[in-house]
């Protein structure tokens, strides 16, 4: 999950950005047809490993990798009243590992990582960690729903099945907090299209706000230390403590972004990375930033062009023409909003959220053509469910706390735009990377929360330096809009791994269901046989 800093509609931290999804495809079909808890008191299995799985990577760590764990039922782990009934499953078990706050005085605070479990039936390996993106999505939810698919093809019989909730966000204690439910709802009707030095200090106004909010909600404290780097160490200790010499580990979208950091910091410590949908930790934020919203354009285009053969279709029948009549339809939002049941307006940010989320996959174009339908016709109802989906609200109107966490550890993963140059430079480029998202009225230079943030980041963008790293697999999809194919492409050449070429119109495409990709990838992870180069897949239809 993806969310560009411009070019769409407004998060409630990032003025004229919209939010999109670095995350695999089967959370985003699915959902269509996730509190702060004790630990849990039922005893299962102690975790305890080999002393050398539990060995510590620094000094002074010793307490945190020799720790035992405690596992027992889930249901109180799930995130959302949504999560619930996965978390159920008699065949999950859950705990959580105590970490370091913050690595440089391992004597201080501390904070609890979520974990769930579905232990191997077969010949066990070890355990396969994985990360569904983000940042700030939870793992366990991931795992809650991925656990049965991933045991039916044959991952289940070989690995302990591990989806864990980074710092900060899920079902790991503390969480990110910044926004209420009600600010959540109010902060998506609002629309930041006035490129004034007044719009523009409105809109900067607003970031301060949300920047504040999370200061004073969560603490300064925990939102320096909610970045990349500390998950990474994080994702050690959890190695060690599950008794693994050794880490098997499949991660998507952002969940790439992780698996680089651990091979930098502990490449004698891989045994297999999965990385899917990439995230090329080389490019600065404006580079990223531009790159996915060309993506997304992309995207857009591809859905046009298949649009337009269908009947009544709302944007014509010549797909050139089809970006300017999906802007006469979105931008009159700006400024009248439709109703979308429940006493609910959709708004232009609404809107394009729900376009984007929709773009994610193929499978979807049918549904997209008729949400834009409906808008045209003055019905918000299809992309306010779709907003709500990639927002994570509920029906009963209570939000995950994912986004938050998306902009806390978004802010001290890579430097901030603070001149306010940078700002209009990225907001003029992403315009024109992606006009379909564009409000009209021209970009709107405002700098976003991470301006104003109250911990400076711990990453830059950098080439990996990765040395005695194994064998990796790279999967990059061809027509992937949040994390262009290209980008795999180069992470691969960066961390001297193998690349799998996947034709496609989604994000993300392995351990989905595709045989093709599959075979690859379960191989590798099992096995560790490495796809022979140039390996190239193209998606069946589903």
């Amino acid at each position: 999950m993806l969310r560009p800093r411009v070019g769409g509609p407004a998060s409630p931290s990032r003025p004229g950005a919209l939010p999109v999804r670095r995350r695999g495809r089967a959370a985003g079909i699915g959902a269509l047809g996730a509190a702060v808890l004790v630990l849990v008191g039922a005893c299962s299995d102690a975790g305890t490993g080999t002393d050398e799985a539990q060995a510590p990577a620094e000094p002074g760590l010793e307490q945190f990798y020799g720790q035992e764990l405690t596992w027992g039922p889930c249901a109180d782990y799930a995130p959302t009243t949504e999560d619930q009934p996965a978390y159920a499953d008699p065949e999950l078990d859950c705990t959580r590992v105590t970490v370091p706050q913050d690595y440089a005085e391992p004597g201080g605070e501390t904070m609890q990582i979520a974990l769930l479990r579905k232990k191997a039936t077969g010949d066990r390996i070890g355990s396969l960690f994985t990360d569904p993106g983000g940042p700030g999505a939870s793992g366990t939810s991931f795992m809650a729903g991925q656990a049965s698919s991933w045991a039916a093809n044959g991952l289940g019989d070989r690995f302990d099945l591990i989806g864990f909730d980074p710092r900060g966000t899920g079902a790991s204690v503390p969480l990110i907090e910044c926004l209420t439910d009600q600010e959540n709802d109010e902060d998506r009707a609002k629309v930041f299209a006035d490129p004034s030095p007044e719009g523009v200090a409105a809109a900067e106004a607003h970031s301060r706000q949300f920047a504040e909010r999370c200061t004073e909600r969560t603490g300064a404290d925990v939102l320096a230390n909610v970045g990349t780097r500390d998950v990474a160490k994080d994702m050690d200790i959890l190695r060690a403590v599950v008794g693994d010499e050794q880490l098997t580990y499949a991660g998507f979208s952002y969940g790439t972004e992780l698996g680089t950091a651990y091979a930098e910091a502990f490449p004698q410590n891989v045994r297999a990375l999965l990385l899917d949908g990439a995230v090329d930790p080389t490019q600065t934020t404006i580079e990223s930033t531009v790159k996915q919203n060309a993506g997304f354009q992309l995207a857009f285009d591809n859905f046009a062009k298949d649009c337009t053969t269908r009947e009544n279709c709302p944007l014509g029948t010549d797909p050139a023409q089809a970006t300017a009549a999906f802007q006469a339809i979105m931008q009159p939002l700006i400024d009248e909003p439709v109703p979308a049941g429940d006493g609910r307006m959709l708004s232009f940010n609404d809107a394009q959220t729900g376009v984007s989320q929709a773009l994610y996959v193929s499978q979807l174009w049918p549904a997209l053509q008729q949400g834009i339908s409906q808008v045209a016709n003055g019905n918000g109802d299809f992309l306010m469910q779709l907003a709500d989906l990639y927002h994570r609200r509920d029906a009963q109107g209570e939000y995950s706390n994912m986004l938050q966490a998306f902009q806390a550890i978004t802010c001290v993963n890579q430097p901030a735009l603070t001149e306010p140059a940078e700002a209009l430079e990225l907001a003029t480029q992403a315009d024109e990377a992606a006009p379909f998202r564009s409000t009209g009225r021209g970009p709107v230079g405002a700098r976003d929360a991470c301006a104003f943030w109250p911990a400076p980041p711990t990453s830059e963008p950098h080439t990996p330096q990765v040395d005695g790293l194994p064998p990796v697999v790279v999967v990059s999809v061809t027509g992937d809009p949040a994390t262009p194919y290209q980008a795999g492409v180069d992470l691969a050449g960066q961390l001297g791994g193998s690349l799998i070429s996947v034709n496609g119109e989604q994000h993300t495409a392995s351990l989905q269901g595709d045989p093709c990709v599959d075979r690859l990838a379960i191989d590798y992870l099992v096995n560790l046989t490495v796809p022979e180069e140039g390996a190239e897949c193209t998606l069946m239809p589903s």
